[in-house]
């Protein structure tokens, strides 16, 4: 029997089509997805090679989901208008 690490494991087949859903979603071919060396149930998302998120892979009652995780840092946000505070 396959421990649950084993189950959630993204497989290369899936990490294509989470890639070609991601590019076509955003608009944008510089999405990549990489394999994360000690998590199988995740991977990570990167544009022009910057990390941006991590997707993890679900599954419950035989269903597959998959959860994208992007923090963003209030330091990395542009100054606002200062017509807008």
């Amino acid at each position: 029997m396959a421990s649950i690490h084993e189950e959630l494991a993204l497989t290369r087949s899936e990490i294509w089509r989470l890639e070609k859903y991601l590019r076509t979603l955003f608009r944008l071919d510089t999405i990549t997805i990489v394999e994360r060396p000690k998590q199988a149930d995740s991977v990570e998302v990167q544009v022009n090679g910057e990390f941006v998120g991590v997707l993890f892979k679900d599954e419950e009652d035989g269903e597959v989901s998959y959860a994208f995780n992007m923090a963003i840092l209030e330091m990395d946000l542009p100054e606002p208008p200062t017509t807008r505070v």
